[in-house]
């Protein structure tokens, strides 16, 4: 291959696509015609001396060279973007960009819901999208920009990886107001005949880490309910004698409206923390995100 001849934009459109396997939707993307497109195809078919993309009946598909070509021709583009985008002043009065995050519907609830009112008003033009998260999946998922950043506890560090711990968080017991059995001070033996709601994000499990802490003092919890999401808990809490131990910042603007106890006894804890990819680390505007959500939980992440 002769590298004079290689010219970024059609690594851009290549990039497009590889994603699209469409050349009437990859035009769409890049804003150019279909038969520019074409002719683009066409010269990068002869730089790389291959087909890279095989016509079907329904779009395209990518050949074998295509295949091993994609991840290094994303990585190469990244860090041409980081580069410009590095060298960006970044003004979240005027900027627009949007920002995806994975997390729970915990940390929707207890940190992305201030972050996206503090940013109405000091950032306008930013917009925000939410995906649910499994932690299995962070890693995945940031490597396939599915999301820019992820607010959860991390499992394992990855070289390509960055973090910043946002907070360390403890559990609290909540039920409603007037419950024959809840009480401050309670022992770990009345707490474990009540009965209780626990949440499984992936659906079915009656078990989480709080019952393998409590099988380590020789106790079994009395679990009736096992809830899809923390956003239930309210209704069937409040409406039952059932309680729910609940990570502590998760209600805490709705205090008011539940009996909260506190477990000093279990000792269970985590730390949520920022995660984020390499290739947006320097980025002007990411960088930015990570600092609002920082001094919205009292944490900063530095470059």
């Amino acid at each position: 291959m002769n590298d004079r001849r290689i010219d970024l934009n059609l690594l851009a459109t290549l990039e497009v696509l590889l994603t699209e396997q469409n050349v009437t939707k990859a035009a769409a993307l890049l804003h150019l015609s279909q038969p520019a497109v074409s002719a683009q195809l066409a010269r990068l078919r002869d730089l790389f001396d291959d087909p890279l993309l095989l016509p079907t009946r329904r779009g395209m598909i990518p050949t074998a060279k295509a295949i091993e070509l994609a991840p290094q021709l994303r990585g190469a583009l990244d860090h041409v973007r980081d580069a410009l985008h590095s060298h960006q002043d970044f003004d979240p009065s005027k900027a627009e960009l949007t920002v995806s995050i994975g997390c729970s519907d915990y940390i929707q609830a207890a940190v992305v819901t201030p972050f996206v009112l503090a940013l109405r008003q000091t950032a306008p033009g930013v917009r925000v999208t939410v995906r649910h998260l499994l932690p299995e999946l962070v890693q995945q998922q940031l490597e396939n920009k599915e999301v820019d950043l992820v607010i959860a506890t991390p499992e394992r560090s990855a070289p390509h990886l960055r973090t910043c711990h946002l907070f360390d968080e403890s559990y609290v017991l909540i039920g409603r107001h007037g419950h024959p059995r809840l009480k401050s001070g309670m022992t770990i033996d009345e707490y474990v005949e009540l009965e209780h709601v626990v949440v499984s994000p992936r659906g079915g499990y009656f078990e989480t880490p709080v019952d393998s802490a409590l099988a380590t003092l020789g106790y079994r919890r009395n679990v009736v309910v096992s809830a899809a999401s923390f956003l239930l808990l309210p209704e069937i809490v409040l409406d039952s004698d059932l309680v729910a131990l609940v990570p502590r910042r998760l209600f805490l603007r709705q205090s008011e409206n539940f009996m909260r106890v506190d477990v000093p006894w279990l000792g269970e804890h985590f730390n949520v923390s920022l995660i984020w990819h390499e290739r947006s680390h320097r980025h002007a505007g990411h960088h930015w995100v990570r600092n609002l959500i920082g001094s919205l939980v009292g944490a900063h992440d530095g470059r």
